[in-house]
């Protein structure tokens, strides 16, 4: 199958696969196992953090940073179409009894920072109380500008707020500006980092922040039933999809150009390329174009996408040159019919 629904099918390297049938292991919950320690050590130091913790997954690393950010009757400021608000069950809420204040993204997936400032809340029984501000880098496969990072930073600082970076795509941020992933984490209190979407390791994220914030981290990890024992091996292929994986990316966002402008050739389709900016392509489809018969004649030829009148199309390391070729000729095909 060529898979172009996200940058999560991606499969795991052979690389990643040796190095987890030979890891050394030991039982994570006691703080025992040897590569999971060496990984959360490595992000922090790569990262400029404190302490590190490894998840489950990019949910589990914002929600943890939420709920040790903020007690109940808080209140988390972030973007309408942020993924800890939208896409993550209600989980800050649901289970952390955290209020979220969403704010409109801008068309550049930023937050204007005086519909930050408006929104802080006064201290006021009224009132939840405003404690952490959440942003997203990337968000909908765009980048937020360092300079917006930095202001973004102050504004938190000057208003006594926390800050975090759900960093679900920070390594293609990264490479997109051609800086360290560190130039980018270096603006927030805590950062979420996703392991198994571009940088192809089977399960995973490391949640970043000082040694406070991590201690109560791992409190509430165990409590949602995230503690994990030989996890070692997965901490493996971690490893290596932050050693090895990152620069790789920078192919990701080429195919991706490549993609938006041979899609750009095609009649029903309408896309911007100068919106793309890593490894997302939205294409706009034609009113007359059936978006789910679409789906079901690209998947009789080996392909899937997500069925939508605007189809989001992921590039990873296991979408070719040649995939790319193949999408274009069936789809052009499947249009026709």
């Amino acid at each position: 199958m060529i898979d172009f629904r996200s940058d999560t099918v991606t499969q795991p390297t052979m690389a990643m696969r040796k190095a987890m049938a030979e890891a050394e292991v030991g039982d994570d919950v006691y703080g025992d196992d040897p590569t999971v320690n060496s990984l959360q050590d490595m992000a922090a130091e790569m990262y400029g953090f404190d302490a590190a913790l490894f998840v489950s997954s990019g949910t589990q690393a914002n929600l943890l940073a939420l709920m040790a950010h903020c007690d109940r009757g808080d209140e988390y400021l972030c973007g309408q179409q942020a993924h800890n608000y939208k896409f993550e069950g209600g989980g800050a809420a649901v289970l952390g009894s955290i209020q979220p204040q969403p704010l409109a993204n801008q068309a550049d997936g930023s937050i204007l920072l005086a519909d930050i400032k408006q929104a802080i809340k006064p201290d006021d029984i009224h009132f939840a109380r405003t404690r952490l501000l959440s942003l997203e880098n990337t968000i909908g496969g765009k980048v937020l500008p360092q300079d917006y990072l930095a202001q973004a930073q102050s504004l938190a600082f000057n208003k006594g707020l926390k800050i975090h970076l759900d960093g679900a795509r920070v390594a293609n941020a990264a490479v997109a500006q051609n800086v360290a992933i560190g130039d980018v984490t270096q603006y927030f209190d805590s950062v979420s980092v996703c392991l198994s979407k571009g940088l192809c390791a089977p399960v995973g994220s490391i949640l970043l922040g000082d040694e406070r914030l991590i201690h109560k981290a791992i409190r509430w990890r165990k409590m949602l039933g995230g503690g994990m024992r030989q996890a070692g091996i997965l901490a493996a292929a971690a490893k290596l999809a932050l050693l090895d994986q990152v620069e790789r990316l920078a192919e990701d966002h080429f195919h991706a150009q490549l993609l938006a402008e041979k899609l750009q050739q095609i009649d029903e389709i309408e896309v911007d390329v100068s919106e793309v900016q890593t490894n997302m392509v939205f294409a706009q489809l034609a009113d007359q174009v059936d978006p789910n018969k679409l789906v079901h004649s690209l998947l009789h030829k080996g392909i899937k996408v997500s069925p939508s009148k605007q189809l989001r199309l992921v590039t990873h390391a296991d979408i070719s040159r040649a995939d790319i070729d193949i999408f274009i000729e069936q789809l052009k095909i499947s249009l026709a019919r």
